[in-house]
């Protein structure tokens, strides 16, 4: 479609011209649905597009139409120079797709379009782009077609035509030269000699000068070998084989070239990879590693260079032998690279790391030889910093390793523990670090305390990931030794231990002792919640939810406390880094006795109790190595509890009362060696802890239960703190406790921090230091003691003149200056340590208060235990008020996240728990009167806070005791029920009594300006026990109309709602009573509507809303029911509101109201929508200028105007005015157009006359809205100006008519 504008100095008309199109079979106006496909293909959604192509391929089978067919072809290939992207894709891959299904069509043909429409003649610059990727796409369609293997001939020219379009790398890059690549993977042997061979000879020879030809090159002899056979290689390269050292300098510039061009993409170079693959085929991978990229590459500086040999190596590993394996990770490249992993820690640098992961993961997982599983691990694993390996010690690639190679790492892991070899290691230092490289003995010492320290977490890791493959074997194998070199020495070796089969060649320092220690703890935590091991899925289904087991059911806790039996039996080859005393000594055996009587008990009758002692004996057994005096202690407590228990069940009708209440009950003892371990920071002891309350809950007493809570108790904190802190001996136990805590984090980030750091840490800490002595006085206010000492000292040696003393001009002597500087710093050096005591004592405190907190925090994981697991026992009703008080105490203390996490795990336990569990105590009889006083405390206390957060807690507690008191609701029975078998469905619950307890909380909530309470409570109290709730809808009633403000009587109107709309209650007081209830809450309703409300804010407009809701289901109920209720008082009070109300600022108010209405036979009014002037036909619009706005078809916005039409006011024409152009609207009321008033608003209002009418000289508007209105002003762009006189003449009328605006 072809438009003509013919341009003149009167004016510009558009003319558009449609050109007959030649369609003599009316393809075009056939099937609409056919062309959709073309737009379809060409959209930037690739399901759209794919959709689009098979649709077009199901049509074109279907239609079998040749002219279809003809036209699909030629728009196809005139869609591969698009000039968008996606557009290009879907047209190239629709051709190929056609051709591949209509395989009649000829690709000579298809190939002589792509070159015609796409000729590379005579090109313009603009047009270079798209004509080449028209002409690659259209090979690529041909290459995809799968046909080309077929016809030779086109193959040949595909060929050649990609060579040509290959000088447009500017845009192609190396498309064209991978696009070869592709069809020679795809080509036989014998159309590549006879066809290709001869096209591509220019290419070959040329392999090394560009990437692209050598990969070429590369391709063909992987591809074609028999015909590039020596003899030919020689012609064309001059040599029989491609890693020669002539050509190394070649080679080396080509990978140069091949890193650079990639360098934004980050990928490796496919000629990078079958290079190598080419060394290893002729036996040059010595050659080729040693002077391409040893000497070749990485003596550049680091960059892309570097990155390709990192990748290279990653790429290689599937490619390599057992002995290359070890030559490549053992050469220069890996050195770069672990100095490229510790440099590029920080943030904002590139990280390979990650690729690497990647190609080594991929090899595990396709290797399944042992011996490079083995050989890759341990390569990397010898790649160090000052002795510290580079790769995190939770890796997890050991997922892929099989049983036989992980089994294998582990011994090399154990053998270089024992006997670091330092000088097998690919050890390196970073710049900084050699910058502060200290003397070699010390050095040697450092690497190995490093070394050891990441070994011990590796192989903790690969008993804590549970993906690993592993045996129970190498399991304890690993615990075995960990727990040896944590706790022993050995002094000989002895067939009998394996552990002392190797000694040690450098002894364990303390540092080294430590983390073994903390890495032994840290296992047992694992070990603990470990699954069964070594079965297969069948086998281990029934025993999928065991954990911290062997096969045979053993504990793992067990198999090492007989594993350290053993050992300490063994005085002779064996010594114990610290000896047991005979106490100590005395306390193992016996705890050992109590265990193998338990595990005899075990296998008679198995109970709860039984596996309880056990695992408690076991924990403080293993802990005799870590605290043994507090252990032996708690042992004889365990042991005593014990012998409590056997005795109570042998000889229980022997006691007498006296007796019994002599001594404290087993489970108060038990439950105070609980507490006393938890109060250690261990994660292992606290599940233990927590394993062994959960089994001994059912015999848990009031003393158990009042030794928790009195730890809970926050007036009990000051008193009491002291016996929650168990360091009581700092000095000595500080190492302990770090190392402890060691065991709830993870060793992963410790390479990280000390590979990153380095040595920055001395320098960041002098610098700390230096601060915090600057600031010391800042933070601090200025000490008056202090400034008189200051001033006595300074008066002592007469520095400071006195009233007396009136001699200003008199100077110290040097050696007095040198005394009072003495003094002076004396005085200050004995400030800053009073206030660095201060600073301490505060921290102690914090650290104190911190560990309280942490303890608190234990302690209610076995208040949650308790009660989960015994919901339904009576203790749990005393645990309601304490639970109360640490949430209320928690409200109001500081907002530090250790005290936010303790005050939501208390709030979520009470709540969840307890408020809300499906099981609750229901023998309550004996504590009816007991009970009934504290829900009355819970209420008034509710109603007497300040805070509604706490109040809720309070509320949910009432809520819980009515439930308990209530019991069990009898299951069916009839539903209208007297009222006396009604009182009897309440069990214990004196209905009187509680109702009048609610009904005062109610009061309260609606007669109180501020209450705590909320509406919500009340609520939850219709939803939760609508029954009960029944007795208070007479008192709630009253409040629709007299609560203390809008907010309450919108509350009371909602709580009205909800009971209302209740089942429970609907059937209760069905009847007569339901009819009353209906007449009194419609004339409320009625009432509170009928005042005369003005909705001037939300809480007038939230109770309208609440009182329409309840309106409208009492009004809907009673209709259904046809209940005798007179109604029509609120109808009449409805109407009127909305005669005084303004419903349109709530669309809620106003869909409910008309709801309400709508039941009384009213509906709402249709609103018309009164049309914008511009859309009302206006009566200027003559004949002559409706043809002219049909005529054409471009939109109004696009069409030019002649400025001098002259514009219609009142139906009249008037007359043209150049030099004063008007600016009246049509409509005669002179009115001016405001959307043509744009830039000079602030302008025209100050030209406007009184009346509103503009003046006619005012600036001009933009653009005229309607086709018949003449432009009133200077045009805004050139374009629209026939020439340079009109511009002038423009000018100097614009000039004259401001002239005249202003006079």
């Amino acid at each position: 479609m072809a438009v003509t504008v013919h341009e003149d100095m009167e004016g510009v008309e558009n003319e558009p011209v449609r050109p007959k199109v030649s369609d003599s079979k009316g393809i075009l106006k056939q099937n609409r649905e056919f062309l959709d496909f073309f737009w379809d293909i060409a959209k930037p959604e690739r399901d759209i597009r794919l959709k689009a192509i098979e649709g077009l391929i199901e049509y074109l089978k279907k239609t079998e139409k040749s002219d279809e067919l003809q036209y699909s072809l030629k728009r196809l290939v005139d869609g591969l120079s698009h000039s968008r992207e996606d557009a290009r894709t879907g047209y190239s891959l629709a051709l190929a797709q056609l051709l591949s299904v209509f395989e009649d069509i000829q690709l000579q043909t298809i190939l002589d379009q792509i070159k015609q429409k796409n000729n590379l003649q005579g090109l313009q610059k603009k047009q270079i782009r798209n004509v080449a990727f028209g002409n690659f796409f259209g090979v690529l369609a041909l290459s995809q077609s799968t046909r080309l293997s077929k016809e030779p001939q086109v193959l040949l020219e595909c060929v050649r035509l990609l060579q040509r379009i290959s000088q447009f790398s500017e845009h192609l890059r190396d498309l064209p030269r991978k696009t070869m690549v592709d069809l020679l993977a795809e080509t036989s042997q014998e159309v590549f000699e006879e066809m290709l061979l001869g096209a591509l000879q220019s290419d070959l020879t040329s392999a090394l000068s560009t990437p692209e030809h050598l990969e070429l090159l590369l391709v063909a002899m992987q591809k074609f070998p028999e015909v590039l056979k020596p003899k030919k290689l020689k012609k064309l390269l001059g040599s029989t084989t491609v890693i020669t050292e002539e050509n190394i300098p070649k080679l080396v510039d080509v990978l140069k070239t091949a890193a650079n061009s990639v360098r934004k993409e980050r990928l490796l170079p496919p000629v990078a990879i079958d290079l190598l693959e080419v060394s290893l085929r002729e036996d040059r991978f010595d050659l080729f590693w040693n002077d391409i990229i040893l000497k070749g590459l990485m003596n550049e500086q680091p960059g892309p260079l570097h990155y390709m040999c990192f990748r290279l190596v990653g790429s290689a590993l599937t490619h390599l032998s057992v002995p290359q394996l070890r030559q490549v990770l053992s050469s220069e490249v890996m050195r770069h690279y672990g100095e490229h992993v510790v440099v590029a820690q920080q943030p904002d640098r590139f990280k390979i790391a990650p690729e690497m992961d990647v190609y080594v993961k991929q090899f595990l997982q396709g290797c399944a030889d042992p011996d490079k599983q083995l050989a890759v691990m341990v390569g990397f694993t010898q790649l160090t910093n000052q002795g510290y390996p580079v790769i995190p010690s939770f890796w997890k690639v050991v997922e892929c390793l099989q049983p036989a190679a992980l089994e294998r790492y582990v011994d090399w892991l154990k053998s270089m523990f024992l006997q670091p070899q330092l000088e097998n290691l690919l050890d390196f230092t970073t710049r900084r670090q050699r910058e502060n490289q200290e003397a070699s003995a010390k050095k040697s010492d450092e690497s190995v305390l490093r070394l050891r320290k990441w070994i011990l977490p590796r192989l903790t890791s690969i008993v804590e990931n549970h993906q690993v493959k592993k045996e129970e074997d190498l399991v304890m194998d690993i615990a075995r030794f960990i727990f040896f070199h944590a706790f022993f020495t050995a002094k000989k070796s002895t067939p009998d231990i394996p552990e002392t089969e190797v000694m040690l060649s450098v002894a364990l320092d303390e540092k080294t002792r430590a983390v073994v220690f903390s890495s032994f703890f840290g296992l047992l935590q694992h070990l603990n919640h470990l699954p069964v091991q070594g079965e297969s899925s069948e086998e281990a289904a029934p025993k999928k939810l065991l954990h911290g087991v062997t096969a045979d059911g053993s504990s793992w806790l067990y198999c090492l406390v007989q594993y350290g039996d053993v050992l300490l039996s063994q005085n002779k080859y064996i010594q114990c880094v610290q000896p047991f005393s005979a106490e100590q000594k005395s306390s193992w055996d016996g705890m050992i006795k109590s265990v193998e009587s338990l595990q005899k008990k075990a296998k008679k009758s198995a109970t709860p109790e039984v596996s309880a002692f056990q695992l408690l004996f076991l924990l403080v057994g293993i802990n005799l190595f870590k605290a043994p005096e507090e252990s032996v202690d708690l042992i004889q407590d365990i042991q005593s509890c014990m012998e409590k228990v056997n005795a109570r069940k042998s000889k229980r009708k022997k006691k007498t009362g006296a007796e019994e209440e002599e001594e404290p009950h087993w489970v108060e003892v038990l439950m105070e060696i609980l507490l006393s371990l938890l109060s250690q920071p261990s994660r292992l002891i606290r599940q233990v802890c927590k394993t062994v309350f959960g089994r001994i809950c059912p015999h848990v007493n009031q003393g158990a239960i009042t030794a928790i809570l009195d730890v809970l108790d926050p007036s009990k904190e000051t008193e009491d703190g002291a016996l929650v802190v168990t360091d009581e001996k700092e000095t000595d136990n500080t190492r302990k406790r770090k190392n402890e805590s060691d065991d709830e984090e993870d060793d992963e980030d410790e390479a990280t921090d000390q590979k990153v750091k380095g040595d920055e840490e001395d320098e960041e800490e002098e610098e700390s230091d230096s601060d915090d002595d600057d600031n010391i006085n800042d933070d601090e206010e200025v000490d008056p003691n202090f400034r008189l000492e200051l001033m006595k000292v300074l008066q002592g040696q007469n520095a400071m003149a006195t009233e007396t003393d009136k001699s200003d001009d008199e100077e110290l002597d040097d050696d007095a200056m040198m005394k009072l500087d003495g003094s002076i710093a004396s005085l200050f050096a004995e400030h800053k340590k009073r206030i660095q005591a201060k600073k301490d004592e505060r921290e102690k405190l914090r650290k104190e208060k911190a560990l309280i907190r942490d303890f608190k925090i234990k302690v209610l994981d076995l208040v949650e235990v308790f009660l989960d697991k015994q919901s339904a026992n009576p203790l749990v009703l005393g645990m309601i008020e304490p639970l109360l008080t640490v949430i209320e105490s928690g409200m109001s203390s500081g907002k530090e996240q250790q005290e936010v996490d303790f005050l939501r795990k208390a709030a979520d336990i009470f709540k969840n728990t307890l408020c809300r569990g499906k099981q609750y105590c229901k023998n309550v009889d004996d504590r009816k009167a007991e009970l009934h006083d504290l829900l009355e405390r819970l209420l008034t206390r509710a109603q007497k806070l300040s805070d509604s957060a706490v109040a809720l807690y309070y509320f949910s507690a009432a809520l819980y005791m009515v439930k308990v008191l209530r019991g069990v609701p009898p299951e069916g029975g009839n539903k209208q029920e007297p009222a006396e078998s009604k009182g009897k469905a309440m069990g214990n619950l004196d209905v009187e009594r509680v109702t009048g307890l609610f009904r005062e909380a109610l009061v309260s909530f609606m007669t109180r300006r501020k209450s705590p309470l909320t509406g919500a409570m009340f609520i939850d109290l219709f939803n939760r026990l609508p029954i009960f709730s029944s007795n208070l809808l007479d008192t709630l009633m009253e409040y629709i109309t007299g609560g203390v403000r809008e907010h309450q009587q919108a509350q009371a109107c909602a709580i009205m709602l909800r009971g209302v709309q209740s089942r429970e209650i609907q059937q209760l007081l069905a009847g007569p009573r339901w009819t009353e209830l209906c007449q009194k809450t419609m004339e409320k309703l009625t009432e509170s509507l009928g005042q005369g409300l003005e909705v001037k804010n939300k809480i007038v407009q939230e109770k309208v809303i609440k009182a329409l809701e309840l309106s409208l289901f009492l009004v809907k109920n009673i209709r259904n029911q046809k209940l005798e209720v007179n109604t029509d008082p609120i109808q009449v009070a409805l109407q009127s509101m909305s005669e005084n109300h303004d419903f349109h600022k709530s669309g809620q108010m106003e869909d409910l109201y008309w709801s309400v209405m709508k039941l009384f036979g009213v509906q709402k009014p249709k609103i018309v929508k009164a049309k914008k002037a511009d859309e009302v036909p206006s009566a200027e619009q003559t004949p002559e200028t409706e043809a002219k706005k049909k005529k054409g078809f471009l939109p109004e916005s696009k069409k030019r105007k002649n400025r001098k039409m002259p514009a219609v006011v009142e139906g009249k024409d008037a007359a043209p005015q150049p030099s004063k152009p008007a600016t009246e609207a049509p409509g005669g009321e002179g009115e001016p157009v405001k959307k043509k008033k744009k830039k000079n608003k602030k302008k025209n209002k100050k030209r406007k006359h009184p009346e509103g009418e503009a003046a006619s000289d005012q600036s001009p508007a933009k653009k005229p809205k309607m086709p018949n209105q003449s432009p009133a002003g200077k045009p805004k762009t050139e374009d629209q100006l026939p020439g340079k006189k009109e511009k002038t003449k423009q000018k100097g009328n614009k000039k004259k008519g401001n002239k005249g605006a202003g006079e």
